[in-house]
This record gives C-alpha cells, sequence and structure tokens, in this order.
C-alpha cells in the first residue's frame, strides 16, 4: 500500500515536471528564435537598451510576483490535504486583490520614473523602451495569481500553457512592431521600444487565456461546503508571512542582476569604453552568453514548481518519508539536466552560440569566452532553484535571503574590482557569478540538511557528473579535429552535440543515475522502464 501511495505521488510529481518542463523547453525555443532576428534588427547596442528596461522590468516583475504565487500555492495545497474547501476560496480572493494592488503600483513606477532609472545605469536611450514595457507588470500579477492558484491544486498544465503563449505572442507581436519601425526608418533606440510593446502584447494574451481556464474550472467548486471560518484580515496575514521573505529574496537575485548591469556600463565606461561600446558589450553578453547560460536554469523551475506545494502537502500531513523522497527527487534530476548542460556549454561554447547567432560573429567572439566561463555556473544556478524550493516548502523563508545576501555581497565586491580592471574587464561578470553561485548553493545545502535528511548527496551528484564527463569528452574529442581539418560548420557542431547527449543518456541509464522507480513514476514509465529492460540498459541488480 505505502509503495501504491509512493508511486501515485512520483507520477503525480513526473506528470507536473514533464507539462513544466516540455513548456519551458518551448519557452526557451521560442525565445532564441526571437533573439536571432531582434539581434539582426537591432544590433548589439539596440539589444543592449533592450536588455537595460528589460532588467528594470524584470526587477518589478519579481518585487510583485516571487513570492506570492509560491505562497498562495503552498496555502491552498495545505487547505485541500485538510479538506477546507472554504479557505480555499478565501485565500485566492484575498491574494488577487494583493496581486492587482501591487501590479497597478508596479507599473505605474516604472512609467512615473523612467527618467531616473535612465541616468542611474547612464543608458538615456532606453526610455521609451522602459514605458513600452510598464504595463506588462500589471499582467504578470494577474497571471501570476491565477498561476498560483492552479499550481495549489497541483494543476501545471494552465501555467505550462500560458508561458508558452507568453513567449510565441511576445515573438510574434514583438518582431512584427520591430520591423514596422524598421521600415518606418526609426531609429535603434524607438525600435527597441516597439519590440518592448510585443512582450506587454505577448503578457496581455497570456493572462486573458488564464482567466477564461479559472472561469472554466470554478463550476468544478460550486458545490463546495465552506470548511475553515477565518477574516480575510488573518488570511492576508499568512499570505504576507509567508511571501514577504520570498519576495525580498528573489527581489535580492533580480537587484544584483540590475546592479551587475548598473555596474558594468559604469566600470566599462572608467575603463575607457564610450557609452555606445558599452552597450555593445552589455548586449552581446546578455543577448548571447546570458540567454544560453539561463537556458538550463529556467528548465529546472518544471521541477520546482510541483515540488512546492506536493512537498508542502506532505509535510501537512507529517509524512516524513514522503518528504525525504521528494527533495531526493528534486536533487537528482536537477543533477541530471544540469551538469552535462554545465559542462558541455562550457566545452562547446562557441559552437553552441555560432550555430545560434552565426551572422553575427562578431559578437559570437565577444560572447564565446564569456560563455564558456559562465558554463560552470549553470549547475550551481540550477540548485539555488531547487533548494530554494525545499526551503520555501517547510515555509523557511528567511533563509534563503541570508544565503542570497552573502552571494550578493560577493558577486557586488568581486564584480566591482574585477571588471574594473582593464586586464579582465567584461570577463569579471562571469566570474563574479560563478563565485556568487557557490556561496549561495553552499549555505542552503546546509539550512536544507537541517530540515530533510537525504541520504548519499554525493552519489547523486558523482554518477551524472562521471556520465556526463565521459560523454562530453568523447564529443570533444571528435569535434576539435574534425573542425581543425574540415573548418567550423554549424552541421558538425549540431552532430557532436546530439552525439554527447545521445551518450550522456546511455550512460546515465548504465551508471544509474536512473532510478527504477523513478523511471516507472513517469508519464508511460511502464512502458519505457520495459523497453529499458528489453535492451538491458538497466542493470540487472535494480530490475524488480
Amino acid at each position: 500500500m505505502a509503495g501504491t501511495v509512493e508511486t501515485n505521488t512520483k507520477k503525480t510529481f513526473f506528470s507536473g515536471v514533464l507539462w513544466i518542463t516540455l513548456s519551458t523547453v518551448l519557452v526557451k525555443i521560442i525565445g532564441l528564435i526571437y533573439k536571432i532576428p531582434m539581434l539582426t534588427y537591432l544590433g548589439s547596442e539596440g539589444m543592449g537598451y533592450f536588455n537595460s528596461a528589460y532588467e528594470i522590468y524584470a526587477l518589478f516583475c519579481v518585487i510583485s510576483t516571487a513570492g506570492l504565487p509560491v505562497a498562495l500555492s503552498v496555502l491552498i495545497s495545505s487547505a485541500l490535504a485538510k479538506g477546507q474547501m472554504g479557505a480555499v476560496r478565501r485565500i485566492y480572493r484575498a491574494a488577487l486583490t494583493v496581486f492587482l494592488a501591487v501590479g497597478i503600483v508596479g507599473s505605474a513606477v516604472m512609467v512615473l520614473f523612467a527618467k531616473h532609472f535612465c541616468n542611474m545605469i547612464r543608458s538615456e536611450n532606453a526610455y521609451w523602451c522602459i514605458l513600452s514595457i510598464a504595463p506588462t507588470v500589471f499582467f504578470v500579477c494577474l497571471s501570476s495569481a491565477l498561476r498560483g492558484y492552479f499550481q495549489g491544486w497541483q494543476k501545471m498544465l494552465p501555467t505550462a500553457i500560458s508561458q508558452v503563449i507568453e513567449s510565441a505572442g511576445k515573438l510574434l507581436f514583438g518582431l512584427l512592431l520591430a520591423r514596422f519601425a524598421l521600415q518606418k526608418g526609426f531609429d535603434t533606440a524607438t525600435v527597441a521600444a516597439f519590440a518592448g510593446i510585443g512582450l506587454t502584447l505577448g503578457t496581455a494574451l497570456s493572462t486573458l487565456y488564464l482567466i477564461v481556464e479559472k472561469i472554466r474550472f470554478r463550476s468544478d467548486l460550486s458545490d463546495a461546503k465552506d470548511g475553515e471560518q477565518s477574516s480575510y484580515r488573518e488570511t492576508w496575514k499568512r499570505l504576507c508571512k509567508l511571501a514577504i521573505p520570498m519576495t525580498l529574496g528573489a527581489s535580492l537575485v533580480s537587484l544584483t542582476k540590475l546592479i551587475d548591469m548598473t555596474m558594468i556600463l559604469r566600470r566599462l565606461q572608467s575603463i575607457g569604453f564610450s557609452e555606445v561600446a558599452a552597450n555593445e558589450a552589455y548586449g552581446s553578453y546578455t543577448t548571447l552568453a546570458l540567454s544560453v547560460y539561463g537556458l538550463l536554469p529556467a528548465l529546472v523551475n518544471g521541477v520546482a514548481l510541483p515540488l512546492v506545494p506536493m512537498l508542502s502537502a506532505a509535510i501537512a500531513s507529517g509524512d516524513r518519508e514522503k518528504q525525504a523522497m521528494m527533495v531526493n527527487s528534486s536533487y537528482r534530476l536537477t543533477a541530471l539536466f544540469a551538469l552535462p548542460a554545465s559542462l558541455g556549454v562550457s566545452a562547446f561554447a562557441q559552437p553552441i552560440l555560432s550555430l545560434l547567432f552565426g551572422r553575427e560573429p562578431e559578437a559570437v567572439a565577444l560572447a564565446a569566452p564569456l560563455l564558456s566561463c559562465l558554463g560552470i555556473s549553470v549547475f550551481l544556478s540550477c540548485m539555488i532553484t531547487a533548494t530554494n524550493s525545499v526551503l520555501h516548502a517547510y515555509s523557511e523563508v528567511n533563509r534563503p535571503i541570508l544565503s542570497l545576501v552573502a552571494g550578493a555581497i560577493v558577486k557586488i565586491a568581486a564584480a566591482y574590482f574585477l571588471i574594473g580592471n582593464d586586464r579582465v574587464a567584461l570577463m569579471g561578470a562571469p566570474l563574479s557569478t560563478f563565485l556568487c553561485n557557490t556561496v549561495v548553493v553552499l549555505c542552503n545545502l546546509f539550512f536544507a540538511s537541517r530540515l530533510c535528511k537525504v541520504k548519499g548527496l554525493f552519489a547523486l551528484f558523482f554518477k551524472p557528473f562521471g556520465a556526463s564527463v565521459v560523454s562530453i569528452g568523447a564529443a570533444l574529442a571528435l569535434y576539435l579535429p574534425l573542425s581543425h581539418r574540415m573548418g567550423e560548420s554549424s552541421m558538425l557542431s549540431a552532430a557532436c552535440i546530439l552525439l554527447a547527449c545521445l551518450l550522456y543518456l546511455l550512460l546515465s541509464c548504465l551508471f544509474g543515475v536512473f532510478e527504477a522507480e523513478d523511471i516507472r513514476a513517469m508519464p508511460m514509465g511502464d512502458r519505457l522502464y520495459t523497453m529499458l529492460m528489453k535492451f538491458r540498459l538497466i542493470p540487472k541488480d535494480r530490475m524488480h
């Protein structure tokens, strides 16, 4: 009976992981497709203006939405575990009023203080781009309330679909509007602002979809009887008690990125770069290197989002065994995805960027060594997401803040001195990111270990690391002599990267990275498990 419950729990967890991961993959693919022509339209300079405005928006977006959706999903999943249907409705209504108020204020602040932000980052041409993106904060707040509600019910499909709609809308509207502005002969800064309008329209379309889904879902609760009686004031207090520390923690990450952007632009100018040259360097770094770097950490949200409400429900029921199983699975899945990505990005930085942005060879040449250095931080960034989710599920929302404060201090200090050194210059940005992420992960793992003991933590990381080293090393040993003899080509790069992926999957099965129970818990897992046994890709002593 216990085994059946565990398998069902894992099936629910992996189903949520599957939907969010698939949507995130689509979102990231769309995002890369979006940036390739947009880089051609705007150039590195224009992307510098767009990304500067986007980082300011991202800070307000994080302040508005980082903690509240997670807190909402935690409270709703806890209430559902106790059968308190009335409390579910009350929690959602209380949260919605907070989301709407924060969204209106956030958008207004971006509009009213746009000039001040431009002066702060020394990028006057980003003004219209900031204004074009400002309404997005309101739509993101409303959509986040709806996503948090569905996640509390452990329904990840609406979140997944809405993410794809948002990204596809940004691609469609952004490119059409940017092309329209180019045809009208507008300057680079104005074209970047038109691209920002596309982001706003895409987010509005995603919000509309979620509203329709919520109206449809509401009918399922029409006959639910009221449960726990509590005032809206008490509900707001509970919501804010969880959300405020989470928001502060996430805001530190976004604020650090904003400070990083400001520091890059200012410190590069302090060692002789002009404003245009600094924006070109920053545009190449953010559009090329950071876009690829951010791909895998975003995919780990597919593990983190289903984990929080499910782990919260296990904590509410007092099931320590299920808690340990959920944490173990989240760490294992994180390592499974993140370790090969981290090593692969570092080893194949130049081929990856050439494959994606081959039409901009100068930008690729500048960004490739930066991405190679950033690659070593991919795994650390993924582990930050995973460990933060564990701490949030245990309502230990202050601990991630302590970790992030320590990491932010290290990052700011390192970036200031490294970027201001003309021998290091822009390379100081990825180096400071690595130092920051290392500090945060070590602190989070320490805090999480005091809440839930995970046995064999070293083994969880060692096996995928070994499989990654062997597979990437083999692909690199093939790529280097062939590229030297034949020259670089997209087909050769893609073939070697695909070889590394296939070899990694094979070695993961043979090294025992996949647990039999994990495979069978996946959607269509029984068929996959039977096929792996048929081809003897799982050692006999691990077959059941």
